[in-house]
């Protein structure tokens, strides 16, 4: 058997194979090479709301002014532009802030316990047509919304809820990869035993689930929480069908009716418009941070649990 050759340059008491130092020789390029890599997608991911705070401070002149759009003008705006954006029509703008919260925090919030419960019952329960349900579960992950959009507005149009807020939270309220998550979560992350040992202390199906199960799943509850707000407060085909006052307008579709206005007008009546539909671009996603940031420990948590399984 050879022996392994040794670095004789080092110094005493610290020698070490030669074949080990070549191996790490490359691990310093390989990791510049992936620190760049990710730099640039920061980047590419960066620059559109860079750009979405540079433009909102801009006046209309300063948008079509043939100035550089990734940097601030001479004068900044942001009080003259919020103030324009707030006031303008009557102050809806602030009204479709409202229905998108509304929205999201009715559509997401439910949308996440009816995901609990159900991914609860397929990952603990035995019942008959288990099996095809969560067959008929994960096809329907496939089926895009968007697909669905008009068989759905003809079955809220005959049961007389369509330009109703109902038409915009009942729909929201279905998440089928919501419920898929929270199902292959439960598998792992709530034992039978630890259930098998709460039973047998005398702990009832509705006590071992809030108290026993519940702070196992937080991880997952956030994050399919976070996706269903999201969703929501960005959900945009399906209230401009179900949608047709524009005082129940969320946020995307009221801008979306802006930008259409904008358009169709060109710089005699729809140019002064576009610094306020950049500002309520921006504004739009603040609440989205703040979600995010709120709440990212608990998301975080619920990664690191997933990689230790």
């Amino acid at each position: 058997m050879s022996a392994t050759p040794v670095d004789l340059t080092a110094a005493p008491g610290k020698t070490r194979p030669v074949i080990e130092r070549r191996r790490s020789s490359g691990r310093p390029r390989s990791r510049v090479t992936l620190n760049i890599v990710l730099a640039l997608l920061v980047i590419y991911f960066l620059v559109p709301f860079w750009w979405l705070i540079v433009n909102s401070s801009k006046s209309s002149a300063g948008l079509f002014g043939g100035g550089s759009s990734l940097w601030f003008a001479d004068d900044i705006n942001y009080i003259s532009n919020l103030v324009d954006l707030f006031t303008y029509s009557g102050g809806i703008y602030a009204r479709w802030l409202a229905n998108s919260a509304l929205y999201a925090i009715a559509g997401g919030v439910g949308a996440t316990v009816l995901a609990v419960l159900a991914g609860w019952g397929f990952a603990k329960y035995r019942f008959a047509g288990r099996r095809l349900s969560f067959a008929i579960l994960l096809g329907s992950v496939m089926v895009p919304m968007t697909a669905l959009v008009i068989p759905t507005f003809v079955l809220f149009a005959q049961a007389g809820l369509t330009n109703t807020i109902w038409a915009v939270i009942i729909p929201t309220l279905l998440n089928p990869f919501g419920v898929y998550l929270m199902c292959v979560y439960a598998r792992d992350a709530v034992p039978d035993e630890l259930l098998d040992a709460a039973r047998v202390d005398g702990a009832g199906e509705f006590r071992s689930f809030f108290v026993v199960a519940l702070p196992l799943l937080r991880p997952a509850i956030v994050t399919v929480l976070l996706l269903s707000v999201v969703a929501a407060w960005n959900n945009y085909f399906l209230p401009l069908v179900m949608l047709s006052n524009n005082q129940l307008y969320p946020v995307t579709v009221g801008i979306g009716l802006w930008q259409s206005t904008a358009s169709t007008y060109g710089a005699a009546g729809g140019q002064s418009l576009w610094s306020i539909i950049v500002l309520g671009s921006l504004v739009s996603v603040i609440p989205l941070i703040i979600a995010f940031l709120t709440l990212q420990k608990y998301w975080r948590g619920g990664l690191a649990i997933g990689s230790l399984k």
